[in-house]
Order: structure tokens, then C-alpha cells, then sequence
């Protein structure tokens, strides 16, 4: 008697390498579309590349609030996070510009395996739906699955502090190449946590001299009072844009994928986006439509953030002077950024030639 085959790729268990926002949020994706899968991740818990320390979740990329996408991609924004609607900002002449936004420009969030963070709340909901999570277990996947661990390089390096304060809460940055050359410093504080950080593009080197002048510098500025500061450091690479996103049915997510806003580090949004994408993809049961998924949603942001890095990267201080005015002076500086994030034809043209 002939016996009916199994249908492929229907009720196979998927893969998942790296369980960071970008995995863990295709996790969560897969689940609401009934599909199994479990996650594999090389550290001992989540979070582990981080500290507890403050970081942007960016809200100006679209007119809707980050926090309603995630709850559409089947996420509940658990985590600890504080809207921030105002901040100032230092131009290379030590000039503070105060912006305020009537919508969050941001949500401040904390990244670690600590309670309150983006990290803990999104294993949270990854545990509750009965998804495994293998820790200690790295994996190469070599046949099909969604590739989400961080990234192999780096042309970026952020170090700073995190630390305990009496401060009141706050949102400061300074864009100066005598504190972060091609990048900036910033100073978040909230509900008596802070984080101190310098992110630099150029001069790797000197990044300890860079560290020591931004505390200086906040000292100076604002009176900063750290408490038992504990130093932290890390990578990010947005030199080359998206890379090896789809490999046969190897659907490459976050990090992993480049998926990084080029200009400034963003890149929290895009990786939760793009772990989402690759499992709508998957419970299409077509994985080779991630390509068209990604690219309409992210392609032209990702290629407007390069062309805008390249700018940046070549203006100096009246260019950093230039921008900070320009969203400091607006009326509705969230707008402005959105439309200065947006895909642009003609910027996605200049980036040929760049």
C-alpha cells in the first residue's frame, strides 16, 4: 500500500541562532503563527553582551509609535522604558540646543539579562509560550533556520559607564570629534541609573583618552555624579549595509545581517523588524520572500542612513553645528527627523558614487 509523504517544511521545528531582540522577536513571530521552534544562544543567558545600561529604541523612523509596531509583531512592550520627549544636545563649541518633541523621539530602555530590560522581558514572553531556549549551546546552522547572533566585526566601538546617580532624570548628548571623533557622547539618566558613553567611528586607539574627556566634559557641563561606576564596552559594524540576509532557507536577522542604522547606531528597531519579517516569511512557508520583505520595509532607511553616514562622517563641526540647529529649531523635531531618515530617491542615486 502506497503511503502518503509528509508535506515539507510544515511542521518541522525551526532553528533559531543567537537569542537577542532580533531572534527572540522571531520567536514570538513564529509562535502567533502556530509555527514550533526553539532557540540556541552561546552565552549563558540573555543580555550578556550588556550591562544594565540605558540605550535608544528609536520612535522616528515611521509616524507610528515603536511601541504599537511591536505589539503588532505579537510583542508586549513589558520592559522598562521611558519616553523621552526632550534632551540636550552640545555642538562642537560646547553650546547646549534644547529639543523638544509633543511625540517621543525615543524610548529610553535598559539592555541586559537584568529584570526591566528589553532583553529579560522578550525571554520573558519567549518562555511563556512554551518556546525552549538552549543556553550555553552554540549552533551553525547549515540548512534552514533564522541566523540572529551579533555581528562578526565592528567599525564601531561604544565604551562608557554605567552607573548609580542622585541626578535628577536627564538626556544629554555632545557631538564633538575632540570627545567622539565621526560619532558622540551622551549621558542618560534615569530613575537614579545612568549611562556614560562615547561612541566613536575613527581613532579606536584612543578611546580611552576619548572616554576620560567626556566625563570631564559632563562633569563640567552638567555636574555629573557617578556612583559606583562600572565599565563597560562593545562593537556594532554599519560599514557595509545589509550582507548575506538570505542563504538557501538560512534567513540571516539583526546584527548578523548588517541590518544597523548607519548614521547613528540605531539599531535596536530594525533588528526587532527584520526577526519579525524573516518568520513571517517562514509561516508563509516561501522563506525566499524575505528578501522582498526586508527591502520594502527597510531597504530604502538603510540605504538613506549610509548616505547620511557618509555626509556626516565628512561635514566636521559646522556640519555636526548645522544638524543640531536644524532639529533643535524645528517645531516638531520628530517629524524632521523623519523625514531626514526617510527613504530618498536622490540620496539612494548620491550613493552610488560615495
Amino acid at each position: 500500500m502506497r503511503t502518503q509523504a509528509p508535506a515539507a517544511n510544515v511542521l518541522h521545528t525551526i532553528p533559531i541562532a543567537g537569542a537577542g531582540p532580533a531572534g527572540l522577536t522571531a520567536a514570538l513571530s513564529l509562535a502567533r503563527h502556530g509555527r514550533a521552534c526553539e532557540l540556541y544562544e552561546c552565552r549563558a543567558d540573555v543580555g550578556e553582551r550588556f550591562h544594565g545600561d540605558y540605550q535608544g529604541l528609536d520612535n522616528w523612523s515611521t509616524a507610528c509609535d515603536v511601541l504599537e509596531e511591536l505589539r503588532a509583531f505579537g510583542i508586549e512592550p513589558s520592559f522598562d522604558s521611558m519616553p523621552v520627549h526632550e534632551m540636550t544636545l552640545y555642538d562642537p563649541w560646547n553650546q547646549p540646543h534644547h529639543c523638544r518633541s509633543t511625540k517621543p523621539l525615543f524610548y529610553l530602555i535598559r539592555r541586559g539579562a537584568q529584570a526591566g530590560t528589553l532583553d529579560y522581558a522578550l525571554k520573558h514572553q519567549v518562555l511563556q509560550q512554551g518556546i525552549p531556549i538552549h543556553f550555553k549551546r552554540p549552533v551553525e546552522l547549515t540548512d534552514q533556520g533564522i541566523v540572529a547572533h551579533g555581528p562578526r566585526r565592528g567599525n564601531v566601538i561604544a565604551i562608557g559607564y554605567v552607573f548609580n546617580t542622585d541626578m535628577a532624570d536627564g538626556v544629554f548628548a555632545a557631538v564633538c570629534d575632540h570627545l567622539a571623533p565621526k560619532g558622540y557622547a551622551y549621558l542618560l539618566m534615569h530613575k537614579g541609573l545612568g549611562t556614560l558613553a562615547v561612541c566613536i567611528f575613527d581613532d579606536f586607539p584612543g578611546r580611552n583618552l576619548y572616554l576620560e574627556r567626556t566625563v570631564d566634559f559632563f562633569s563640567r557641563q552638567v555636574g555629573l555624579r557617578m556612583h559606583n561606576p562600572r565599565r563597560f564596552g562593545g562593537v556594532g559594524d554599519t560599514s557595509s549595509g545589509p550582507h548575506l540576509t538570505q542563504v538557501g532557507h538560512r534567513l540571516h536577522v539583526g546584527e548578523a545581517a548588517g541590518f544597523q542604522d548607519a548614521l547613528f547606531g540605531f539599531g535596536i528597531r530594525y533588528a526587532m523588524t527584520s526577526g519579525h519579517l524573516a518568520a513571517q516569511a517562514i509561516s508563509t512557508g516561501d522563506a525566499g520572500i524575505y528578501d522582498r520583505l526586508w527591502k520594502s520595509r527597510l531597504g530604502g532607511y538603510l540605504r538613506t542612513a549610509r548616505f547620511n553616514r557618509f555626509l556626516y562622517a565628512r561635514s566636521g563641526c559646522l556640519g555636526y553645528a548645522y544638524l543640531i540647529n536644524r532639529v533643535c529649531k524645528t517645531r516638531e523635531p520628530r517629524e524632521w527627523l523623519r523625514r531626514f531618515y526617510a527613504p530618498s530617491p536622490l540620496k539612494s542615486l548620491c550613493l552610488r558614487y560615495v
